[in-house]
């Protein structure tokens, strides 16, 4: 018994140091965002603003239509590909986890196949860009994480099949549903917790997503708040493109700010799929 407490103590204390290493940078990062220009170049980061200013914040809100343009972009990528990712991730998982379900072992197999190779950059680009032609389009950000993650249709899979009750979808069966109403009406509604989990980490990959804009988007006026943020963490100057001159941007906090800005939404949204994420992956990642 007291080598259990002592197991939790040390467990706690461990825990609480990955956190304090984990929200550092994150603090870092905003007091950075709130400090003066010239205290950054002088003394450089710290964790209490040293000049507290808010001129990164006010030159954002200055080029509120083109940060809000990215914003505008990225959120509309983000729900409409979490709203189809995750129909098709749960539909197909669904469909894996009927073991009497034809060729179910072959399409099973094809699944995780994908997880261990995959074409390669070269083939992606000329596939998406060439055949699919979605290159300087806003489906260039939907389109290549839409057909989903292997590792996600797992987690369905063995979800609807170690939870759902095959009962509950037979006596459905009984009453005349067909197999699509079975999923919509009786499997999807009982699977909150893989849902919920699934979306969360869709949602977080299309917000944080900044390479097919990189690799498919040639167009400034589609970049997303991620494109944004890395063309200004790339090049300084990519400021000056709104206007103003080097000189009088506040660049260094200015990309600060921007990054505050584009965690915001996700920092927002996590605690309320929070609930279901730790029972949606435990469950789902059980094998059935």
């Amino acid at each position: 018994m007291r080598g259990h407490k002592k197991f939790l103590a040390l467990s706690h204390v461990m825990m609480i140091f990955c956190c304090i290493v984990a929200l550092v940078p994150f603090w870092i990062l905003i007091v950075a965002s709130f400090t003066q220009e010239s205290a950054i170049a002088k003394n450089g980061y710290s964790l209490w603003p040293s000049s507290f200013s808010l001129d990164a914040y006010r030159y954002l809100l200055a080029k509120i239509d083109w940060f809000g343009r990215g914003y505008l972009i990225t959120i509309v990528v983000t729900v409409v590909g979490v709203v189809l990712s995750v129909l098709i991730t749960t539909m197909l998982g669904y469909m894996l986890s009927k073991r009497d379900f034809p060729f179910v072992k072959a399409l099973d197999f094809y699944i995780v196949f994908t997880m261990l190779f995959n074409g390669g950059l070269v083939a992606t680009y000329i596939n998406y860009s060439k055949v699919f032609h979605i290159k300087n389009t806003i489906w260039a950000y939907i389109i290549p994480g839409i057909l989903c993650n292997a590792f996600y249709v797992m987690l369905a899979k063995n979800y609807f099949r170690n939870n759902i009750p095959e009962e509950l979808m037979e006596a459905a069966r009984i009453d005349g549903a067909s197999e699509y109403k079975i999923f919509f009406r009786v499997s999807f509604p009982l699977a909150k917790p893989i849902i919920a989990t699934i979306a969360l980490m869709v949602g977080v990959m299309y917000w944080n997503d900044w390479q097919n804009g990189m690799y498919y988007i040639d167009d400034q006026r589609l970049y997303g708040i991620q494109n944004i943020l890395n063309a200004i963490n790339s090049n300084a100057k990519y400021l000056t493109q709104m206007g103003g001159n080097i000189q009088s941007i506040p660049a260094e906090t200015a990309r600060m700010a921007a990054a505050v800005v584009g965690i915001l939404p996700i920092l927002a949204v996590y605690p309320f799929f929070q609930e279901y994420f730790a029972k949606g992956i435990t469950i789902g990642a059980v094998k059935g």
